[in-house]
């Protein structure tokens, strides 16, 4: 009897200290990955980490403007301006709002599709690596180097405390691991719930926090109703109504986007952009010209729109798509001519973009409904 007692008493004492330890185990985790989350954030908003001491990552990513680059830069927005005033993009910077959901870039067998990553062709597979490109990148943020990019890192005396406590005393021995730590501490704190606050007041309606005006409702609708058009096909994946739902699948495909001339004038490309066949990790000549699916929280916030912003409005995007099902969408109603051709046509996702034809009065009902998927701090940005 006395035996049985000890076996339960001792028992209860390894239970209770593997209790205890997985308990402090994570509470340490949670500790180490905290002061990971606010040494990216001061990182992230740190401009000499670019060439001149002029950008940092919030310059094209604004945590005040939906995660974007909202600086005019000569080109209404169109693409982003380097660090050395002159180099203008061809693309859009992606927001960084919720970016973290993409999964891993990777070809899904089953589908027959490439899927997730980060940048509009998946080129960087997490949000770690993406932090790694810009402060390297020639136009963007300008080093020549990571080892100039860690000297610079290393002018603070808070980065070699908070780096050194975070990732040890050796941190700076190796420039490779020490702009490795730099551009883990930027995903964490990219991770944080200030980038995907889900808060919109669709997020409300589904806890039961707002009601839909008639058109929202409507839009709604037409939105998730697969024989309706073609939104849900791409920019669904959870399900209709379902919390946490980011309206993006993270695949590929090509819609038929047009060059813009307009931006190209200025910036002076001349090459056509072959989008997920500048992956270095994609080969097969049938992704030419597709792009990464976009998230649509923030949509009407983050104008201009598609990968190169050749369209202002929102209003204009939804258009755009109807004209592959409706015959009387033959004007781009922003330059009050016929549609520009596609950049690259060969590769266009027809069989997704198959829907039935809009009406004005649902073309409204989609675009008011895209207008409450924005993030309650960004509200005051829309315009009505």
């Amino acid at each position: 009897m006395k035996y049985s007692s000890l076996l339960v008493l001792t028992a209860s004492a390894l239970f209770f200290t593997a209790c205890t330890k997985t308990n402090i185990a994570k509470e340490d985790l949670a500790y180490e990955i905290n002061k990971k989350e606010n040494l990216g954030k001061v990182l992230y908003f740190d401009k000499n980490l670019s060439k001149n001491r002029t950008q940092s990552c919030a310059t094209c990513h604004n945590v005040e403007a939906g995660f974007v680059d909202d600086r005019n830069n000569g080109v209404s927005s169109m693409a982003s301006l380097g660090d050395n005033g002159t180099s203008i993009g061809d693309r859009q910077a992606p927001s960084s709002a919720y970016a973290m959901f993409s999964p891993e870039f990777h070809y899904d067998k089953k589908k027959e599709k490439y899927i997730g990553g980060q940048f509009w062709d998946g080129r960087e597979s997490t949000l770690a690596n993406q932090a790694g490109g810009p402060p390297t990148n020639p136009d963007e943020m300008g080093m020549s180097s990571k080892k100039e990019t860690v000297d610079r890192l290393k002018e603070n005396e808070y980065y070699i405390s908070a780096f050194k406590s975070i990732y040890g005393n050796d941190i700076f021995d190796s420039n490779e691991k020490a702009y490795k730590a730099m551009t883990d501490s930027i995903e964490k704190f990219e991770m944080t719930k200030q980038f995907a606050s889900f808060d919109s007041k669709y997020d409300r309606f589904l806890r039961g926090e707002y009601d839909l005006s008639v058109l929202e409702d409507l839009g709604r609708s037409i939105f998730f109703s697969n024989n309706n058009n073609s939104c849900a096909t791409c920019h669904v994946l959870k399900g209709e109504d379902k919390e946490g739902e980011t309206f993006t699948n993270y695949e590929y495909h090509n819609i038929g986007v047009p060059a813009n001339t307009k931006l190209r004038a200025i910036n002076g490309v001349t090459k056509v952009d072959e989008g997920l066949l500048n992956n270095p990790a994609v080969s097969d000549i049938k992704q030419r010209g597709k792009f990464k699916v976009p998230s649509l929280r923030n949509v009407a916030v983050t104008a201009p729109y598609m990968h190169n912003g050749v369209f202002s409005d929102l209003r204009t995007v939804v258009e755009f798509y109807d004209k592959y099902n409706n015959d009387e969408r033959k004007i781009n109603p922003e330059t009050n001519k016929a549609w520009d051709k596609a950049e690259v046509e060969e590769t266009i996702s027809l069989k997704e973009l198959k829907a039935k034809k809009q009406s004005d009065r649902k073309i409204e009902a989609l675009v008011a409904f895209m207008k409450i998927l924005t993030d309650k701090k960004f509200e005051h940005l829309i315009k009505e």
